[in-house]
């Protein structure tokens, strides 16, 4: 991997790194769809994806039976390898998603992709003594409300951008935020990107609809992408177009520095200055 560079790019997990839902494909594989459209108008997703599990534990389906499912969720080819490609170029790979610990963990483990994440920001989902998925929010909504109006309850994506944003900030790191999404969800987080910052919404689904309908809110560069291989191709242009330019603005960096020590040498040993002159410090630069 080559030394660690400026560069933190956050993916979101469904519909960007795998090519579906998660939660809709289990829901899907193990029959429970009629079950979970009947409930779906009355509690927030989140809620509605506990109560499933809860349900597939009742009739008897396994954790296993639901890795098995996990494991066969299908990815487009360019993508695992994008993934690698920016790992090492020296990014930092992070997750914010609105899936469950369980789903995601499963489906990187068995892609071989899991060490290649930093961090993975999602629901917590623990299999109880019974063997039972429990899934529960991200923001625990039992002590106070996120206070963000276009999120979800159980999560607040623009928040987690925020925390990732103010810990640069206290290590005094400069950074460059690459973030990949489809979704409404990841709407918010868009609008708490920097001028310095991407966006890569992925075309024709809900977050770059929003997008479009006032792209001046956006601070950042928008770069949109239709599937994995366009987001392969896009992605490695914007990581070696920002390792680029900081190439180039260290080498200028480097160039106004020497040109300083050249000045300051040729003031002190300038030779038509007489020797009982002496030159003021406050010259010397």
């Amino acid at each position: 991997m080559a030394s660690k560079n400026s560069i933190v790019i956050v993916f979101d997990f469904d519909k960007t790194i795998i090519d579906v839902d998660s939660d809709n494909w289990v829901v899907d594989e193990l029959g429970f769809t009629d079950l979970f459209d009947q409930l779906l108008p009355t509690m927030p997703w989140n809620s509605l994806m506990d109560r499933i599990m809860k349900e597939l534990h009742d009739h008897g389906k396994t954790i296993e039976e639901i890795k098995q499912v996990l494991r066969r969720i299908p990815i487009h080819p360019r993508v695992i390898p994008a993934i690698k490609a920016a790992h090492a170029l020296g990014c930092e790979l992070r997750i914010v998603s609105d899936a469950n610990t369980l789903f995601i963990e499963t489906i990187l483990e068995h892609l071989g992709i899991r060490a290649y994440f930093s961090e993975i920001n999602t629901n917590p989902g623990l299999v109880d003594e019974q063997g039972r998925l429990i899934i529960f929010p991200y923001h625990d909504l039992t002590k106070s409300s996120h206070g963000c109006s276009r999120c979800p309850p159980n999560m607040c994506k623009g928040l987690i951008i925020e925390r990732i944003q103010a810990s640069f900030t206290i290590e005094e790191n400069t950074m460059k935020m690459i973030y990949l999404g489809d979704g409404a969800g990841d709407y918010c987080p868009s609008l708490r990107l920097k001028a310095e910052d991407y966006m890569m919404p992925r075309k024709n689904f809900p977050v770059w609809d929003l997008i479009s309908q006032n792209p001046s809110l956006v601070k950042a560069t928008v770069r949109d992408w239709t599937d994995g291989e366009a987001m392969e191709i896009i992605l490695m242009g914007t990581i070696n177009e920002i390792i680029s330019s900081e190439d180039e603005d260290k080498d200028t960096e480097k160039m106004v520095s020497s040109d300083h020590c050249k000045i300051s040498v040729g003031m002190v040993h300038e030779p038509l200055v007489p020797l009982a002159l002496q030159v003021p410090l406050n010259l010397v630069k």
